[in-house]
């Protein structure tokens, strides 16, 4: 038992560092190959970075990179996630921020005459995968996502939306520095980034599952064992073509768990009807997975 929770541990670290690794690079890649050429704005910390470089290239004798002040930017949020959210997870943010500045630094602006178009949608698509599969493996990428998730705890509400609103201002900044066209590509490329994230970023998502069986008690066992969910049951329900008696589960899981009470369903009860849809909100008592 002690090896395997060593490996587990051990486990569990890679895949943590190796997802903010692959933030860093996607991030980098898709600020200076894309958005910088493009000359849009990024999404949260990074897109404010970008705004405070802009206006000091133009009104300051001296120059603030965006590597620079995304990270510095970032300094007051780690407060923020060390004490609304967990330490552990606090410690690797500040990996992965650094990570990421440091690639910004790293990988130049290259000179592409890209339309601004393909800009927008390569932008946000590959900063949306990275944040997304940095976030999947229970690590943040600082700023925004710190914010969404404290929001996201606390009201139900998805990260990709929380993350378009507050970028409105980003947009508006992006109008009047650089033209509405190219507001319109940064609201296009911060649109994208937010999808991206809630594709990938799944673990909010919701879904309620009816069941209708012949052998309740096992999928309740199999349930409660395995996912610890509360379960609803309506006794007598009788089909209309047979007219035996049945049971009707309903239950809430995570999109995650589909795959779980799928086999303990099948398991349990071949025979079972089981219907599945999508929940936009979950009111009264439902237990998040913890992020630490």
């Amino acid at each position: 038992m002690d090896q395997l929770d060593r490996f587990n541990r051990r486990y569990n670290f890679l895949s943590k560092i190796s997802a903010a690794f692959f933030y860093s690079l996607a991030v980098a890649v898709a600020l200076n190959f894309f958005w910088t050429p493009g000359h849009m704005y990024s999404s949260g910390i990074t897109g404010f970075a970008q705004l405070i470089n802009t206006l000091s290239e133009r009104y300051l004798p001296f120059t603030l990179t965006t590597s620079m002040m995304y990270f510095a930017l970032n300094v007051p949020l780690f407060i923020v996630g060390w004490t609304k959210i967990g330490h552990k997870f606090t410690h690797f943010t500040v990996a992965t921020v650094i990570l990421g500045s440091i690639m910004m630094h790293l990988i130049h602006p290259i000179n592409m005459h890209l339309d601004p178009l393909v800009c927008a949608i390569f932008g946000g698509m590959i900063n949306g995968l990275g944040t997304g599969f940095a976030l999947k493996n229970g690590i943040s990428t600082g700023g925004i996502d710190i914010i969404g998730i404290v929001i996201r705890q606390k009201t139900g509400t998805s990260y990709g939306k929380v993350n378009i609103l507050i970028n409105l201002i980003i947009i508006a900044a992006a109008g009047f520095v650089f033209g509405w066209t190219r507001a319109l590509y940064s609201a296009l490329t911060i649109f994208i980034n937010g999808r991206v994230i809630d594709a990938v970023y799944t673990q909010h998502q919701k879904m309620q599952v009816m069941v209708v069986t012949s052998h309740p008690q096992a999928i309740i066992d199999g349930i409660q064992d395995r996912m610890h969910r509360g379960i609803t049951i309506l006794h007598d329900a009788e089909g209309a073509y047979s007219h035996i008696e049945k049971t009707v589960l309903v239950t809430i899981i995570d999109r995650y768990d589909m795959y779980d009470i799928l086999n303990i369903v099948k398991k349990a009860d071949p025979y079972a009807f089981m219907s599945v849809s999508e929940v936009e909100r979950v009111y009264g008592r439902f237990k998040e997975q913890e992020i630490v």
